[in-house]
């Protein structure tokens, strides 16, 4: 079993920075990845950026150049950096882990809401 605790939420100004954090226990292959997913009221989950164990990134379009994602594979570590944060971005941000053929593993969540 795995287990994700996300942390680093908060009440921002429009144009402010946050930084997540979500920890990995139990479990973890050495290969794997991680990754963010935000939900906003009324909206499907949609993904915020993936890193692999090997350092590969992906970002959805909304946020490139303004969220950067990183590792600490030593301490199975995932953090965001949030950047310029948008009304828009007001969501429940939940941490991800996919690693073999199970299904992936979610964090509980961690509220980032963003003041116009």
């Amino acid at each position: 079993q795995v287990q994700l605790v996300e942390s680093g939420g908060g009440l921002v100004q429009s144009g402010g920075s946050l930084r997540l954090s979500c920890a990995a226990s139990g479990s973890i292959f050495s290969i794997n990845t991680m990754g963010w997913y935000r939900q906003a009221p009324g909206k499907q989950r949609e993904l915020v950026a993936t890193i692999t164990s090997g350092g590969t990134t992906n970002y959805a379009d909304a946020v490139k150049g303004r969220f950067t994602i990183s590792r600490d594979n030593a301490k199975n570590t995932v953090y965001l950096q949030m950047e310029s944060l948008r009304p828009e971005d007001t969501a429940v941000y939940y941490c991800y882990l996919k690693q073999g053929f199970v299904p992936g593993y979610w964090g509980q969540g961690t509220q980032v809401t963003v003041s116009s």
